[in-house]
């Protein structure tokens, strides 16, 4: 069973920064991809960034050229550096490992972007 532990959030005002952590406790092999996701309050979970086989981050459009993931493979852990927040980040932030075994969620960890 693979676990992950996310850690970094809190509350922050509109145009401050945050840095998610994700440490899993399986090795992040060449295969695997990992990513974050966010669910807010009414709505679905949604894809914030994800690295695949290739190591190079994808991003949503909304948080594009806001938000940087990064890997620590010696580590291995995820971050996720939120500048320039906004209120519409708000959500329960999600890591995610994805292995040929299996599909793994942290427990989350709460973002509120309000002043």
């Amino acid at each position: 069973q693979v676990q992950l532990v996310e850690s970094g959030g809190g509350l922050v005002q509109p145009g401050g920064s945050l840095r998610l952590s994700c440490e899993t406790s399986r090795t992040i092999f060449s295969s695997d991809a990992m990513a974050w996701y966010r669910q807010a309050p009414g709505k679905q979970r949604e894809l914030v960034a994800i690295i695949t086989s290739n190591r190079s981050a994808t991003y949503a459009s909304s948080v594009k050229g806001r938000f940087t993931m990064s890997t620590d493979f010696a580590r291995n852990t995820v971050y996720l550096q939120m500048n320039s927040l906004k209120p519409e980040d708000t959500a329960v932030y999600y890591c995610n490992h994805k292995t040929w075994g299996g599909n793994y969620w942290g427990q989350g960890t709460q973002v509120t972007v309000s002043s």
